[in-house]
């Protein structure tokens, strides 16, 4: 279905992503791994086309994707839709019209500029918000929101665009631990119920090891790792952070009970000094 062969971007003498090779042949969840500037983001940019390669392909279904411009190009990124870090949404316009933008490259920009939207697609989105459970914040500002109910509307925006694959950009590293498992679930049930591949790129290996059916370790922008959650060891871990004896899988951890045991053992570590 998706193949990527040997994929690289360099910026100037830095390699950012070093001849990446991928193949994806159902609809999947994959996790992707590795410290900062291993090259994950880098590596969804470029798949999405947001960034174009140096050398390597991608392919979807044999046809070439790396070299797709204009209005083909706009279509392949409406059918692989990007989630960030940041929500990337408009604080100050409503949620129902900032999950409408998912469908700009359908309608004429006088539209756009007017918020001038069909009402099929109006209730369309609202019935997404539903969906993901905040479908009463609605006609609220996006900056109203907290910042997990922001990042399901920024799903919500995706899932208007009807996409193939959602690349997720580091899609809980901003939030909390009770609204990154909300946005991770999410996630998980728009993979199982929709049948839609989902990438994303992940900090924590519980996380991985928790929702996705494939996990990608990426170290010094290469593809080190790739395999099943439970091959992810800590050993694994270890080589794909770069890291020595004392890497710690706990210090990363999104699990609330793991995170209250840390809290605990802390406490309970502080009251014998």
């Amino acid at each position: 279905m998706l193949r990527i062969e040997k994929l690289t971007k360099r910026f100037g003498d830095n390699t950012a992503v070093d001849t990446a090779t991928l193949d994806v042949d159902k609809p999947c969840m994959i996790g992707i791994i590795g410290r900062s500037g291993a090259g994950k983001s880098t590596l969804l940019r470029m798949i999405n086309r947001l960034t174009d390669a140096s050398a390597g392909q991608i392919l979807f279904h044999g046809r070439e994707v790396t070299t797709l411009k204009g209005s083909e190009k706009r279509a392949w990124q409406a059918d692989c839709a990007m989630i960030f870090q940041q929500f990337n949404l408009v604080p100050r316009m409503d949620v129902v019209s900032n999950v409408l933008h998912g469908t700009l490259n359908r309608h004429s920009t006088l539209a756009t500029m007017f918020n001038l939207f069909p009402m099929e697609d109006i209730h369309r989105a609202i019935d997404i918000l539903d969906r993901l459970g905040i479908a009463e914040h609605a006609p609220k500002r996006a900056e109203a929101l907290s910042g997990g109910q922001q990042q399901r509307v920024a799903i919500a925006r995706a899932l208007m665009q009807d996409p193939k694959f959602i690349l997720a950009d580091e899609p809980i590293a901003s939030l909390d631990p009770m609204n990154a498992q909300v946005v991770m679930q999410a996630l998980r049930r728009i993979h199982e119920e929709d049948g839609r591949t989902v990438i994303a790129n992940l900090h924590t290996l519980d996380t991985a090891r928790r929702y996705c059916d494939r996990v990608v370790g990426m170290r010094d922008g290469r593809i080190v790792f790739d395999g099943l959650p439970e091959q992810l060891t800590t050993g694994v871990a270890r080589e794909i952070y770069g890291a020595d004896a004392s890497f710690s899988e706990a210090a990363t951890s999104t699990e609330i009970e793991t995170l209250d045991a840390n809290r605990k053992a802390l406490m309970e570590a502080e009251a014998t000094i």
